[in-house]
């Protein structure tokens, strides 16, 4: 170890620019907030506007640095143009986190062609949109880190609910990691992917009004509870941050050990 390493400086995101697309809720307003306290930059991504207004509010309450992008990631040309925006703003763009995401939860034999298609664009397209666009940038400058939101979904089959257009592009977003991972490493752009379990958001309300199947879910995680979104935000800033510099291509289970039965 290198003599007068400080490890904590390792987790430091000075002066780095940082964009989360979903920022406004759950997960995503977490991790912003989580981002900007290490010393970045945050550019707050949705396409709810006054969720991304209020997230970055808050941010700034605490005296820290946030801007608000209103942006449908599945639209080619919004997302350039709020890429773009986030560069101008610090002629940096050092951070993307891949966070915006819906799902549809039905039996396979009833989901609508419509709705598969709805959610591969803003799972899957999305996230090729958001990080190409980002990596032209990052490509010029010569390094970047980019964090993608999959999910224990994608790991695994699931079966305590049908939810396959989840689960499908959830899967595919940790191959897209590896391919990025490997095509993008010339560059110093380092691209890893978080897997959350389940975690106490408006993004599993639906679940959360169904108590036997929550108490399931707990049973099945060796920690015994759900997590919060605020459990998310140390792996999100450890994998943007120098301390993990020879990391890259992983897919980072979050899941109170959920996947390790």
């Amino acid at each position: 170890m290198t003599v007068g390493f400080n490890p904590l400086d390792a987790f430091s995101l000075q002066g780095q620019t940082a964009v989360v697309t979903g920022g406004g809720n759950g997960i995503g307003r977490a991790v912003a907030t989580g981002l900007a306290r290490s010393g970045a930059h945050v550019v707050v991504m949705d396409i709810d506007f006054s969720a991304a207004q209020l997230a970055v509010s808050e941010i700034m309450k605490e005296g820290l640095s946030a801007k608000a992008i209103c942006v449908d990631v599945k639209d080619e040309v919004q997302v350039d143009q709020a890429m773009k925006q986030a560069y101008e703003l610090h002629q940096r763009l050092d951070i993307l986190i891949n966070n915006a995401g819906i799902a549809i939860r039905k039996p396979t034999i009833e989901l609508d062609l419509a709705d598969w298609n709805r959610v591969l664009e803003v799972n899957l397209t999305g996230v090729f949109l958001c990080a190409r666009s980002a990596a032209r940038f990052m490509i010029t400058q010569g390094s970047g880190a980019i964090v993608n939101t999959a999910s224990i979904m994608g790991l695994s089959g699931g079966g305590l609910y049908p939810n396959i257009s989840y689960q499908s592009t959830k899967g595919a977003i940790i191959n897209l990691t590896r391919a990025l991972a490997v095509e993008w490493a010339p560059h110093q752009i380092r691209v890893n992917a978080i897997a959350p379990t389940w975690v106490e958001t408006d993004f599993i309300k639906p679940l959360m009004a169904q108590p036997n199947l929550i108490e399931k879910i707990k049973g099945l995680t060796p920690l015994g509870r759900l997590a919060k979104p605020e459990d998310m935000v140390g792996a999100f800033v450890f994998l943007c941050a120098p301390c993990s510099s020879m990391v890259t291509g992983h897919t980072l289970a979050v899941d109170g050990g959920f996947l390790a039965q």
